[in-house]
């Protein structure tokens, strides 16, 4: 009998993901898990193909060495501000002699989104249907089996660069592995972490990575918004790191171990102690300054996440809150910082119902969208062309100048 093995391959900006697992009657295994750093990719894009493939290659063989197989295809999550989407809506008439709507009514609607014309430097992810209306009656939620003269569906599509998927083929290939499926990374990190009430009343998944956060807005059980943002953990520690005039390896640490998103979060404010480069000695600053210096970016990012939410009008739809995830989640006091800029409820995001085998090794936010990638692949499509909408960033308010005089000044002092 011929096993169901499903693989996924999570590309971030400081580490690649690699997952294997077996389905059997809706039930996982994880089979194999593997973690390699890498630095072959910069805010969601591949910026050194080679860089890339060898990180894939090594995070692959180690899951392939535990899962005890080896696999060849993998469905790998996508990311990076060249990611947009739209809403489109379309419609088929039902010929057949007694009107039941049938898969291939499904489907014609799905391959007439596909013929729209477009740019030839963008292509279709995801092609999900957000609601049907059958005769103009919608809150239809599947059609099968349902009689009508006019099926009409309003769609979410996700739409990336043709160029940024070429360069991630080109690197999973040369790791020796093939391309499955490509999914947008918020919609790997949804299923995972989500559950079906939260999309019923209105939430927010927030993933914040390395090199980018990523955005997923659900209202009514279907996908009504995506983006992907550059800024994410990343800019937080390159921030802790200009201003304390640190190398980025001791920033990390700190932020790791010592850091805060709000001051309000602090347990005790001691002081730390920073090894300086150069002829700079050994330093101490108290904890309260390195959370001043984080707590400006992060307010930044939810800031901006917010005045999204407001420009698209969803705002006042989001009734389940806020769910954090992605390795950046993790910094004591997101979940307050995030409550307290979005005024809605915020929870961490953990991947849920894993099923056996090694599922406790990826029950973590930072592994929500490898783990997403191997639980269902909502709409994926083959890479087909459609037109792409443009995304204003908002002016950032950030004023990381004044928290570095600010530090000058205290280092002055003493």
């Amino acid at each position: 009998m011929k096993r169901n093995i499903i693989a996924g391959l999570d590309l971030g900006t400081t580490k690649v993901g690699a997952v294997i697992a077996e389905r059997e009657a809706n039930k996982l295994t994880i089979l194999g898990f593997g973690v390699a750093a890498s630095d072959g990719l910069n805010r969601g894009l591949v910026a050194n193909i080679g860089k890339t493939a060898e990180a894939i290659k090594k995070a692959m063989e180690i899951a392939s060495n535990r899962a005890d197989i080896q696999i060849k295809n993998v469905n790998v999550g996508v990311a990076g501000e060249h990611i947009t989407s739209l809403r489109h809506r379309n419609y088929v008439t039902i010929n057949n002699p007694d009107r039941e709507i049938t898969q291939a009514d499904i489907d014609r609607l799905k391959a007439d989104v596909k013929t729209i014309r477009i740019p030839s430097d963008r292509q279709i992810l995801h092609i999900i249907p957000e609601e049907f209306f059958i005769d103009h009656q919608g809150g239809i939620e599947n059609p099968i089996g349902m009689s009508g003269s006019r099926l009409e569906a309003l769609n979410h599509v996700v739409l990336a660069s043709v160029p940024a998927i070429q360069n991630i083929k080109k690197s999973v290939e040369r790791a020796g592995f093939t391309v499955q499926n490509y999914v947008l990374q918020p919609i790997a990190s949804s299923v995972s972490v989500l559950d079906e009430n939260e999309q019923d009343l209105g939430v927010v998944l927030i993933d914040i990575g390395g090199g980018t956060t990523d955005i997923a807005v659900y209202h009514e059980k279907s996908i009504k918004y995506t983006k992907v943002i550059g800024v994410a953990g990343n800019q937080v520690t390159n921030d802790i790191r200009e201003s304390l005039g640190i190398v980025t390896q001791e920033a990390e640490k700190l932020k790791k171990e010592y850091g805060y998103a709000t001051e309000e979060s602090i347990i005790k404010d001691e002081d730390i102690y920073i090894k300086g480069v150069g002829a700079r000695g050994t330093i101490k600053i108290p904890i309260s300054l390195l959370t001043q210096i984080i707590h400006v970016r992060m307010k930044e990012l939810f800031t901006i996440i917010d005045n999204e939410l407001r420009q698209i009008n969803f705002k006042n739809k989001i009734k389940a809150g806020i769910v954090l995830t992605g390795g950046g989640s993790l910094l004591r006091g997101t979940t307050e910082l995030a409550e307290e800029v979005f005024g809605l409820p915020a929870r961490i995001g953990v991947p849920l119902e894993l099923g056996n085998g090694l599922s406790n090794e990826i029950e973590s936010p930072e592994f929500a969208t490898v783990a997403g990638l191997i639980k269902g692949i909502p709409g994926s499509t083959s890479s087909e062309n459609i037109v792409a909408s443009k995304f204003k960033r908002p002016k950032s308010n950030l004023n990381i100048s004044s928290i570095i005089k600010k530090v000058q000044e205290f280092f002055d002092e003493l």
